[in-house]
């Protein structure tokens, strides 16, 4: 019987992951299924440009795989039984028409109406039930945080999911001249978002609100830069307004004040699903997968995390951040260590460290913020044009990369180091 590496999630760490398994991996040894909510794979750095009205293009999962021997599972994940090795899911929301509510899974969260499909064997395979595995890779990502805020669930809008992005860019399409959006979050995501909504949407009043200063961590030359293209696209910032309700047409600040907004974009932060702490692995209290340094779940060893959904210590000492930077490095290190140990091989250790920020600020001007090795910000950035090219270029590279998993790498010359079964196979440690 073959070795069953299953991967759950099809977002920039666990697609990536899958071909370059396939690819590293006899065929005649192992069977990589991945399962995925939809089957797309969508690129969650540019969800913001879609809100904002701009048309993206979406890579088919099945177009993806071509060739590579990876089954595409479309469903639902709706518990992970590590004990009997085991994955439930479900179709729930009629996966062979049209897709309806789904619930926060999968590598965007929640994803709603989706559109319309023909024969489902172009998209991979469809149903419930359980898969079984040998190897789990969890790479089921992360959504918005709403923080107990009372009236986000119900009035306010995200970018953190392909659904919630296209709610979004409808009630902007319906939103006329004069409307006020408000933004809520300082972090990278609520900067890019005001700064793409007030590019594409002149005919808006966007702000910001922050809990402190909005830029406050980036090196005092990177914030004047912010400030000044914040001026530019005439967005009004709120500093130090912590948000603690959210009404319809208003958000009220900690200190009681009211903040008009017609449409109000909530990116506070990020939050993975409940389903893994649910599943008996070792999680952190915000419910990170904890991993050692290979990605290896300390509780369970044939389970690896990447991406958002787990806490991988850096080389720095400390927790890498959320972001596409660490889902990159983070699989890189989970396929790695799977190829290594199958096939009886030493674990590589593959770089774990956080570079820096890369801020669009609309599609003309971005900000490139260098970190120490304390994840302070450096005295040195860019700004400008230049940083905006390299954000383009990084974020076509990261699309590029997730649509050739398998490029450059070796073409499957690894056969297991035992005959593998359901149980696992030998494997150095």
């Amino acid at each position: 019987m073959k070795h069953r590496i299953v991967v759950l999630g099809a977002g920039y760490a666990g697609a990536w992951a899958a071909g370059n398994l396939a690819r590293r991996l006899s065929p005649a040894d192992t069977e990589i299924t991945v399962v995925n909510a939809v089957p797309d794979f969508v690129e969650r750095m540019r969800l913001h440009q879609l809100a904002a009205g701009n048309d993206l293009s979406f890579r088919s999962l099945t177009g993806v795989f071509a060739g590579s021997g990876v089954r595409l599972r479309v469903a639902r994940v709706t518990g992970v039984d590590p004990q009997r090795k085991t994955v439930t899911l479900t179709d729930e929301g009629g996966l062979h028409g049209r897709h309806g509510e789904y619930g926060e899974y999968g590598e965007y969260g929640e994803y709603g109406e989706y559109g319309e499909y023909g024969e489902y064997g172009e998209y991979g395979e469809y149903g419930e039930g359980e898969l079984a595995y040998d190897t789990l890779l969890y790479t089921l990502g992360s959504s918005v945080a709403q923080h107990g805020v009372p009236g986000v669930a119900e009035h306010a809008f995200d970018v953190t999911g392909l659904s919630s992005a296209l709610r979004l860019r409808e009630r902007l399409t319906r939103l006329g001249a004069g409307g006020t959006v408000l933004v809520v979050g300082e972090g990278l995501t609520g900067i890019e978002a005001a700064t793409e909504f007030a590019e594409s949407r002149p005919d808006l009043c966007v702000s910001l609100a922050a809990r402190g200063e909005v830029g406050g961590w980036l090196s005092p030359r990177a914030r004047r830069h912010l400030r000044r293209a914040f001026d530019r696209l005439g967005i009004t910032v709120h500093d130090n307004s912590g948000i603690d309700a959210v009404e319809p047409g208003r958000a009220i600040t900690a200190d009681g004040r009211s903040l008009t907004a017609d449409v109000t974009v909530w990116s506070a932060g990020f939050a993975v699903h409940p389903l893994a702490a649910a599943s008996g692995l070792e999680v952190t209290g915000s419910g990170r997968i904890v991993v050692d340094r290979t990605m290896r779940s300390l509780t369970h060893p044939d389970v690896y995390a990447a991406g958002d959904c787990a806490h991988a210590i850096g080389e720095n000492g400390r927790p890498l951040p959320m972001s596409c930077a660490t889902a990159g490095f983070t699989a890189q290190q989970a396929t790695a260590a799977i190829t290594a140990r199958l096939t009886g091989r030493k674990v590589p250790l593959t770089g774990l460290k956080y570079y820096g920020n890369h801020i669009s600020l609309g599609r003309r001007d971005a900000i490139f913020q260098m970190v120490d090795a304390d994840v302070r910000s450096a005295s040195w950035y860019l700004g400008g044009a230049s940083a905006a090219r390299l954000k383009s270029a990084i974020l076509t590279g990261a699309g590029w990369n997730v649509a050739h998993p398998t490029f450059g790498l070796p073409a499957r010359t690894r056969r297991l180091a035992a005959a593998p079964h359901a149980s696992g196979v030998g494997a150095a440690a």
